[in-house]
Formats: C-alpha cells, sequence, structure tokens
C-alpha cells in the first residue's frame, strides 16, 4: 500500500517536471535592462542588441523568436554568458545583479549541435555525466534512479541500452537536455532546439521541455519559424527584430497586440509566422511601432495575459516555500582525480568501440613495418650498407611523426565543440580532461607505435641487445608522443581544415632541419643555423637512435665478401664523419622528454584559451582580424 503510494508519487512528480530524488533548487526569475552587444567589423563596430528589456520567469518556457539576423542567438548568448566581450547593460537574478562566473555555474545552455560521444549508450552516457556531476554524494544505486527518472521524463527509456550514432535527432536533443538535468539546474538555455526535427519529433521535444519548466525552473529557448502546433505550447514569446524587443509576453497575446497596432493576423494564419514576417518588414515599416508599444520590453501589459492556471500557481508556490536549497552556484560534484578517472574511462570506452579507426590504424602501422622493413633488409649489421641504416633510422622518425599526429588533426577539432558544452556547463576541470585525454591517446600512440617496430627493428637485422632495443624504443614512442602533442595543440586552435593542411606543411622544415650539417664531419656549422636545427626535435631523435644503435658498440661492423671495401666498418668512423662523436643517448632523450612536457603545456594552453581567452589571447585575436581586414581592403 505504502509502496504503491509512493509510485504514485513518484510518477506525479515526474509528469509535473520535479526530479524527486534530486536536491531541489530555488525557482530563478531572468531580468535584463539596457541589455547591448555589439562585435568588431574592421575600423568600427556593429550594434547586435540596442537596450533592450526583459524578464524570464520560472516555471515557464520562453521562446525567443525574431527574423534571421535579428539577434536571438545573440541574446541567447548574452544572457547564457557564453559571450561577455562586447556586451553591456544590467542582468538580474530574482532582483539581484547577476555576478556572472556564479551563473555560469547555477546555469546550463545546450547548444544547437547535438554533441555526443558516438559510441556509448544513453545509460552509460547519463551515469558518467551522474558520476561527474553528482560525484559520491549518492550511492551508484542511487545514482541509478536519478538516470532512470530523468530517462523516464524526457521518454528516453526505450532507447537507453542505444548508442548515441544510432539515436534519431529528437532522442539525441532529449538526451542532451536529459544530461545536463542531472544536477537539476534552476535555468535552462537552449539555442534551437527543434532545428533538425520533423514536426512530430519538435512538439515532443517542446512538450517535454515545458514539463521540465513547470518543475519549477526558467527555461529559455531560441526558436526559428515554430509551427503553431510549437508555438501553442510556449507560455512566453519575446520577438526581437533589428536587435530591438518587439513583443515581450505571453504567447497568447501576440494576435491581441498586433490587432492593437491595427495589424490583423488572417484566421488561418500561424501567429508565429506573422509577427515574424512583420518584424522582418514584408508587411511594411511596423517594427518602431511594435517597439513603441512594448518600451522595447520594458512594458509588462502582455506579460500576463493569460493567467496561468491554479495547478501551475500551487506548483511553484509549492516550490516557492519548501525546503529546497539556497540558491547557490552548483558545484562539481567530483572531484579533480575522479574527473580524471571518469574522463579517462569514457575515452577509453569511445577508443576501444570505435573498431574501425582501430582496425584502420593497425592496418596503417603494421603495413608500413613491412614495407619500410623490408626495403632496409638485413642493414642494420652490414658495414657495406651503414649509410643505408642512418637513412633507415631518418624513415623511422618521419613514420613515427606523421602516424600519432595525424589522427588529432582529423578528430580534435570536433572533440573541442563537445568540451565547450561540457566545460562552460561545468562538467569537470580542463586539466582533468586533459590530463585523461592525453593519457588515452598516449596509451594507443604506444601501442600502435611497439606494433611498427616489432616488424622493422627485427626486419632490419638491428642488435638484437636489451639495452639497445629499449633505448631505440624509448627515442621512437617519445617522438610519437611529441608529434601526437604538436597535432592536439594545432587542432586546439583551428578548424579540422586548416589543421590538416598546418600539420603536414609544419613538419616539412622539421625534416629539413633535423638532417642539416651531418655528413659534414667536425666543421662548425653557421650559428643562426645551429640555431635553427636546435629547434628540430627530430634532431635529437636521429642523434638518439644513432646512440642506441651505435654508442659504445666495440666490435666492428660486418664487412660482406661481396663489398670490395667497407668504409664504416668502424663505428668510430662512421660517427666522426657524420659529425656525432660526441652524442649521448641521455642527453637526446631528456631533450625529447622537456619538449614533450613543453608541447603539452602548449596544447592545454591554447586549448584553455579557446575556452575562455584572457586579455592578451583576446588582444593578439583582434589585432589578427585588423590586419587581415586591412589586407582584404587593400585587394579589392
Amino acid at each position: 500500500m505504502n509502496s504503491a503510494g509512493a509510485g504514485a508519487g513518484v510518477a506525479r512528480s515526474i509528469g509535473r517536471g520535479h526530479l524527486s530524488h534530486l536536491p531541489q533548487r530555488p525557482p530563478v526569475t531572468l531580468a535584463f535592462h539596457d541589455l547591448t552587444y555589439s562585435v568588431r567589423v574592421g575600423t568600427g563596430s556593429k550594434i547586435i542588441l540596442r537596450g533592450i528589456h526583459g524578464e524570464f520567469r520560472s516555471g515557464q518556457l520562453t521562446a525567443i523568436l525574431g527574423p534571421s539576423g535579428a539577434g536571438k542567438s545573440t541574446l541567447l548568448n548574452v544572457l547564457a554568458g557564453y559571450r561577455v566581450e562586447g556586451a553591456g547593460g544590467h542582468v538580474y537574478t530574482n532582483g539581484e545583479q547577476r555576478d556572472l562566473r556564479q551563473f555560469r555555474k547555477l546555469s546550463r545552455y545546450i547548444m544547437q549541435e547535438d554533441l555526443l560521444q558516438p559510441y556509448i549508450t544513453v545509460r552509460e552516457a547519463m551515469l558518467i555525466a551522474a558520476d561527474l556531476k553528482i560525484g559520491v554524494g549518492i550511492t551508484a544505486q542511487e545514482k541509478l534512479v536519478v538516470v532512470e527518472e530523468i530517462l523516464q521524463l524526457l521518454m528516453l527509456s526505450k532507447a537507453k541500452d542505444t548508442t548515441a550514432e544510432k539515436l534519431s535527432g529528437g532522442e539525441k536533443k532529449r538526451l542532451s537536455v536529459a544530461l545536463e538535468l542531472l544536477n537539476n539546474p534552476p535555468i535552462i538555455f537552449l539555442d534551437e532546439p527543434t532545428t533538425g526535427l520533423d514536426e512530430v519529433a519538435s512538439s515532443m521535444c517542446v512538450s517535454l521541455l515545458k514539463r521540465v519548466a513547470r518543475g519549477g525552473r526558467t527555461v529559455v529557448c531560441s526558436v526559428h519559424t515554430p509551427s503553431a502546433r510549437l508555438f501553442a505550447h510556449f507560455d512566453h514569446v519575446y520577438v526581437v527584430a533589428d536587435g530591438r524587443c518587439a513583443y515581450h509576453g505571453a504567447a497568447a497575446g501576440v494576435v491581441p497586440f498586433l490587432h492593437c497596432l491595427h495589424l490583423s493576423c488572417p484566421t488561418t494564419h500561424n501567429p508565429a509566422d506573422f509577427i515574424i514576417d512583420v518584424s522582418s518588414g514584408e508587411y511594411g515599416s511596423h517594427v518602431n511601432k511594435m517597439v513603441a508599444a512594448i518600451e522595447n520590453g520594458r512594458s509588462q501589459k502582455w506579460r500576463d495575459y493569460e493567467v496561468p492556471d491554479s495547478s501551475q500557481e500551487l506548483e511553484l508556490e509549492q516550490l516557492n516555500s519548501s525546503g529546497v536549497e539556497t540558491c547557490k552556484a552548483l558545484k562539481h560534484g567530483s572531484t579533480a582525480w575522479q574527473q580524471f578517472r571518469i574522463l579517462l574511462r569514457r575515452m577509453m570506452l569511445q577508443t576501444v568501440r570505435n573498431r574501425r579507426h582501430l582496425l584502420l590504424r593497425m592496418s596503417l602501422h603494421v603495413f608500413l613495418g613491412l614495407i619500410i622493413g623490408l626495403l632496409f633488409s638485413d642493414m642494420g649489421y652490414d658495414a657495406s650498407k651503414t649509410v643505408f641504416n642512418y637513412n633507415f633510422f631518418y624513415v623511422c622518425l618521419i613514420a613515427m611523426m606523421y602516424m600519432p599526429m595525424m589522427p588529432p588533426l582529423s578528430t580534435f577539432p570536433r572533440e573541442v565543440h563537445l568540451i565547450k558544452r561540457e566545460y562552460f556547463n561545468r562538467w569537470y576541470g580542463l586539466k582533468a580532461y586533459y590530463a585523461a585525454h592525453i593519457t588515452c591517446r598516449t596509451l594507443a600512440t604506444t601501442v600502435f607505435s611497439l606494433i611498427f617496430l616489432a616488424f622493422v627493428y627485427p626486419i632490419t637485422s638491428q642488435p638484437m641487445e636489451l639495452p639497445r632495443i629499449l633505448m631505440y624504443t624509448a627515442i621512437c614512442v617519445a617522438v610519437a608522443w611529441i608529434s601526437e602533442s604538436i597535432g592536439i595543440a594545432i587542432a586546439s586552435t583551428l578548424n579540422v581544415v586548416n589543421s590538416v593542411f598546418l600539420g603536414p606543411v609544419l613538419c616539412v622544415p622539421l625534416m629539413l632541419l633535423a638532417v642539416y650539417g651531418y655528413g659534414m664531419g667536425d666543421q662548425p656549422l653557421p650559428i643562426i643555423w645551429e640555431v635553427m636545427r636546435s629547434c628540430s626535435y627530430l634532431r635529437y631523435g636521429m642523434e638518439g637512435l644513432v646512440a642506441a644503435i651505435y654508442s659504445e658498440r666495440k666490435e666492428d661492423l660486418v664487412c660482406p665478401e661481396y663489398a670490395d671495401y667497407c668504409m664504416y666498418k668502424s663505428i668510430v668512423n662512421f660517427l666522426r664523419v657524420m659529425g656525432m662523436s660526441g652524442v649521448s643517448f641521455w642527453f637526446d632523450f631528456g631533450v625529447l622528454v622537456v619538449v614533450l612536457l613543453l608541447m603539452n603545456f602548449l596544447g592545454y594552453y591554447l586549448l584553455r584559451q579557446r575556452l575562455s581567452p584572457n586579455y592578451a589571447y583576446r588582444s593578439i585575436k583582434i589585432i589578427g582580424n585588423y590586419v587581415k581586414t586591412k589586407m582584404s581592403m587593400s585587394h579589392q
């Protein structure tokens, strides 16, 4: 009897949008006054938002409408704190001046693109997010109950064992919402949640968002031309036209508002389409009248055009009076170490389940290992082919540079967009993510590098002495790690096209400088070239490989009977001619370790600046855009 009553209570709470097993947050009303936003264009600036006003209340689903380019997404980004530079005005939460730093921790922003881990199931994605957001505060069983409750609320229970790549567009959108509901944020922003969905999926998505809002949350979304059926779901509508507020009030008040301005919406016409058409100037110049009538968002006349039903009022009243937590910032539910472990587990799952990519990389390493090994077959001990063996070292390093560098150049730029969403929504700290990412990639790169070396080393008849094998492997793996770190650093800043272009091009001078000056004996190089070739980490890789195979080698190489003369039978003579008499394995390996640390730090720094740029980084970007504008103007 009691369990049945409890089950019914949970069902009712889910129907109303409550999450009974999560900490309840107090309702938050978001208001803004004289909000402006401008962007730099060449030597001047362009105004996007023009001193608009408004208020978004808790327990209501708000739609931001307007013609293309009117400023819908900009308004959403500014309110969410996603865009700060160029914004002005005042934003208030529950009547108090907003603290942006705390507000970002309090709210959640769901972007237009559904950025999900493709090879992880819905249940796994939710449990991983629960571990990150809720942490060790509750048991694993309680987390499972929370996850099931949210999946039931958003009608994802039937798809919980489906991987994200196989979900429909509507299911992906609902999963994006579900992931952000795990710590029950009081404010949720969504950028065009219905884009790319059909009418049925869009209606279901908006209907579920309304249920989420009924749980006492402030839900704000930008919508592009909603249908009449979709429009009817919204409690509150905010129309933007040319950066100004053209309407601010109840959805049911749109037609009466336009009627007061002598603009009659045809009976068969969609009110949303009609007000957007009027705002875009298709029915004449009425925008100024609309802005004046609504006082650019100050007027509250149409805000309560339809009084909410008594059940909604009672529900919000109960939320306001219940013993919920105070409105404080939502902190990370897990420590940095826990975040590292959770993220590493997620990344390993992604890597292992992406079998096509694993098979492709493994096949490539085996193929190149066989080809390179056969090209330089049996040259390791042959004194007549010492120079060819030296070339083998060089080819081996080039393979260790390109093969690890290319995967992050082509995949990490998309990963950055996912990091943006999760980092902005306070899933984890960037240090924990980057450490997990480097660890996961390093493990994969190490395995593939060992597979490659397992073929080339014995086939080319290099000395089968354990110390030399370990030293050779250490240099090759270190070069592979550095190359991968360079790829991550490039991909942290640029998109896929530019990353894939810049990476290989950047490798060319590194390859040329790596062997410049070798073969000239002890003849000193000009200081500028000495400095330049010291900038190539491949140089230290070459010296390290030569030291690994030839240093402290007492016996001479074997001169075959068919060779008339073996110039480099003596290793000492070869090292003297190549200018490598004083090479030290440990020095070169130490330099590679330092370069690896620097490249990892550079990648982390560039990624952090991509997510939250500091003043110096923004200044450099502004100067770069200014120079680009000037150059484009000079060519016109």
